[in-house]
This record gives structure tokens, sequence and C-alpha cells, in this order.
């Protein structure tokens, strides 16, 4: 049974919402209808939220697996709470123009669970 992606699942399920409900607010107070408008501000909080959901549903799949077949909740735990302060660390940090040490460790953190998730479950297929 998947118990603890669970958990991991919900966080940043939870964190999602508050990366689109600031895109959103920030286009409200913008005035602006539809895409960025031109406006550097907006599309930096419209690419922290994309990122987020280019590269959390693929990690927490590949979690899940790894959950579903049987691997500890320990492991579970470090890959699941690795994800989520990659993912909150990433989205604090990316400003515009800057370029952080702490975005990059969240970037780093991310792509780090989804190599060691996938190597890990072609590990247990062959």
């Amino acid at each position: 049974m998947i118990t603890v992606t669970i958990l991991y699942a919900g966080l940043l399920g939870l964190l999602s919402l508050v990366l689109s409900a600031a895109s959103g607010i920030m286009r409200a107070k913008k005035n602006i209808d539809a895409g960025d408008g031109g406006d550097r501000e907006q599309l930096l909080a419209m690419r922290r939220h994309a990122n987020f959901v280019e590269y959390v549903p693929l990690a927490l799949i590949l979690i899940g697996l790894l959950e579903f077949k049987g691997v500890t909740s320990n492991y579970i735990h470090y890959l699941g709470a690795a994800l989520l302060v990659g993912r909150v660390l990433h989205a604090v940090f990316f400003k515009q123009g800057v370029k952080s040490v702490p975005r990059g460790i969240g970037a780093g953190l991310t792509g780090l669970v989804v190599a060691v998730s996938s190597i890990w479950l072609l590990t247990i297929y062959f």
C-alpha cells in the first residue's frame, strides 16, 4: 500500500495551489487578462508554478512506484522530503534576474530525486 507518498502528494498539492494563487493574485492586481502581459514579474510567477508542474508529477509517480514495490518507508520519506524541500527552495528563490545558491540546490534536489528514483526502479525491474 502506498501511504507515505500520500503525505508528500498532499503537501506538494497544497504548495502547487499556493504558487498558482500567487500568480493569479498578481494577474488580478496588474489587470493582466491572459499570459504574462509583457510583465516580467508575472512571467516569473507563472514560471515558478509551471516549473513545479513540470517536475513534481513525475517525481511523485516515481516515489509512489518505489513505495508500491516495497521500498521501506524511511527511504520514501527521504525522497519525499528532498522533493518538498527542493521545490520550496526553488520557488522561494526564483526571483527576477537572480541566480541563487538556494534556487540551484532546490533544482538539484528535484533532479536528484528523479534520477535516484528512476535508477532505483530500473534496478528493481532488472
